[in-house]
């Protein structure tokens, strides 16, 4: 369908922009990745997103500056110059604009609301997570206090290509929307032979950050691990995961517990680590079959040190 294809070629061009965010950007260079002209790049890009292609690289610049905010202790300045703002006046009028209320403001306001939504729905007697060295391997562990919490580690995982079908807007606890989106990647794949080898894996990458984005724009990728020469068509894109330094907490889960694990993650874990989640996508992998109606996962959140 022509409709799928027009959304494969514009993925193409927001999943540049996501890894390109700080430079700067032409209208022809956009339009060449997309292979449109650039005569007609503009309305098509609209068309498919529902902005332009300036109004969408502003709004994810403003989005991860408000992530940052959150999860980093980092100056509003470094933080407005590391999305791609080159002046602190800009960043704040837009900042301002486009979540009403100034960034300091911002950030003193969402990380307490934060604290106290991890706090309200955490066992008030766990203790926080503790750091251990293991012998075996020489390297730092961590003890986990959440329910079905198997493992908390932190691991250099390498570049991993995926083939993925993108979902645009809200996804939180909408289980059938994510059984018929793999159902779907499943159903283009299966031909293809990719499901025939035994290593592939499933994931979901979530692009932005749920705090943060609009709920009608967030994206997420349902994605099967394939060699890095798959042809893909139609509504199938191809990306690579970043190779990097990842947290890999693995659970045993229930569709309804997972915003909980997230938000141990997130709410403890991080603030007592020594880390800073990086600016990368996170992602979870699904390893096994679910059994029982639970699933086995890695939650994968990028890292840096404070």
């Amino acid at each position: 369908m022509i409709e799928n294809e027009y959304k494969f070629r514009i993925n193409n061009v927001v999943d540049y922009i996501e890894k390109n965010l700080v430079k700067e950007f032409s209208l022809a260079e956009l339009a060449s990745i997309s292979n449109f002209s650039k005569f007609h790049f503009s309305r098509i890009f609209q068309a498919v997103t529902g902005e332009t292609c300036f109004q969408l690289i502003l709004r994810l610049r403003l989005e991860k500056a408000a992530s940052f905010l959150l999860h980093s202790n980092d100056s509003i300045s470094g933080i407005a110059y590391d999305c791609g703002f080159r002046s602190l006046a800009v960043f704040s009028k837009n900042f301002k604009l486009h979540f009403g209320e100034s960034a300091s403001i911002y950030r003193k306001t969402k990380k307490n609301s934060n604290l106290n939504k991890v706090n309200s729905t955490s066992d008030k007697s766990m203790p926080p997570p503790s750091l251990y060295i293991c012998n075996i391997t020489k390297s730092i562990k961590w003890k986990a206090n959440m329910k079905n919490n198997i493992s908390i580690d932190i691991k250099e995982l390498p570049a991993i290509p995926v083939v993925y079908i993108r979902h645009i807007g809200p996804y939180q606890g909408n289980a059938a929307l994510f059984e018929g989106l793999f159902n779907q990647l499943f159903a283009w794949a299966g031909p293809r032979g990719i499901l025939d080898k035994k290593d592939f894996k499933t994931a979901i990458v979530y692009h932005d950050d749920v705090n943060v984005a609009n709920q009608s724009k967030l994206r997420t990728s349902i994605c099967i691990t394939a060699p890095t020469d798959t042809e893909v068509d139609g509504e199938v894109g191809k990306m690579i995961l970043e190779k990097g330094k990842y947290l890999v907490a693995t659970f045993v889960l229930k569709p309804s517990e997972f915003q909980n694990a997230w938000d141990w993650i997130m709410g403890q874990w991080f603030p007592t680590s020594g880390y800073q989640p990086d600016d990368k996508p996170c992602f979870e992998f699904y390893p096994e079959e679910p059994k029982d109606g639970a699933f086995k996962v890695d939650i994968c959140v990028p890292v840096k040190k404070r």
